[in-house]
């Protein structure tokens, strides 16, 4: 597979027909996958320098899949005393039990069905997602830019892959290490095919009319982060 031109090809974990059992299994195993990849640690570090000195925050995770991602956030904002309103919205609706199963008592994570633009007007200071951009066209990638910019009060941040030949080439080794479902397995790899590369991500900031306020940056390991600071 050519990385020259982004792929298109549809993964298979977005198919609409995609069993419920089959679907959670996969949520399951990509939550390994983030921690195996440190994939929550850009979001983290973004979120120390949104957050600033703020004893409390409300924050939109897009994409939420199995809540890994905003239980890491519950944990990082409770060992400093933070007060975190932490909302997550998926369009799969299997993801919401999924994530609900895997959140412990007591912390509480409002784990909604949905499209993020009905939460417009949601007075939210930080708007993330994490490892779903590359799953969204080019369209509804500028549309999903121009919500957090008007939305995200103190900030947003895009945490994506880059499309990368030695990501592309080094995955299926790990992931067959890993023994991971066989459709993380294919669509991981098909994920970085289908990630943007750097100059692409500035040509759609301009198209969006976001241009140079929002910053490009590459994080260890075959990280493409989009940050926007207020």
């Amino acid at each position: 597979m050519s990385l020259a031109t982004r792929s298109t090809a549809e993964e298979a974990m977005d198919a609409p027909d995609l069993p419920e059992a089959d679907y959670r299994a996969v949520l399951a195993d990509l939550a390994t996958v983030n921690t195996v990849t440190m994939a929550r640690r850009p979001t983290l570090d973004f979120l120390a320098r949104a957050v600033g000195t703020r004893k409390r925050f409300r924050l939109l995770d897009v994409g939420y899949g199995e809540g890994d991602m905003l239980r890491a956030i519950a944990r990082w904002a409770a060992k400093r005393g933070i007060v975190a309103d932490l909302v997550g919205i998926d369009l799969n609706p299997n993801s919401a039990a999924a994530a609900r199963a895997a959140t412990p008592a007591g912390v509480t994570i409002d784990y909604r069905t949905g499209d993020y633009a009905d939460l417009a007007g949601g007075g939210f200071d930080i708007v993330a997602s994490s490892l779903v951009a590359h799953h969204m066209t080019a369209p509804q990638l500028r549309a999903f830019l121009r919500f957090m910019e008007a939305e995200a009060a103190a900030g947003w941040i895009v945490n994506d892959l880059h499309r990368h030949a030695f990501a592309h080439a080094g995955y299926p080794l790990l992931a067959t290490v890993m023994r991971w479902h066989p459709i993380v397995r294919a669509d991981g790899r098909l994920s970085i095919a289908r990630a943007f590369r750097p100059a692409e991500w500035h040509a759609i900031l301009v198209d969006a009319g976001i241009g140079p306020a929002a910053k490009v940056v590459r994080r260890f390991p075959f990280r493409l982060c989009v940050e926007r600071l207020r």
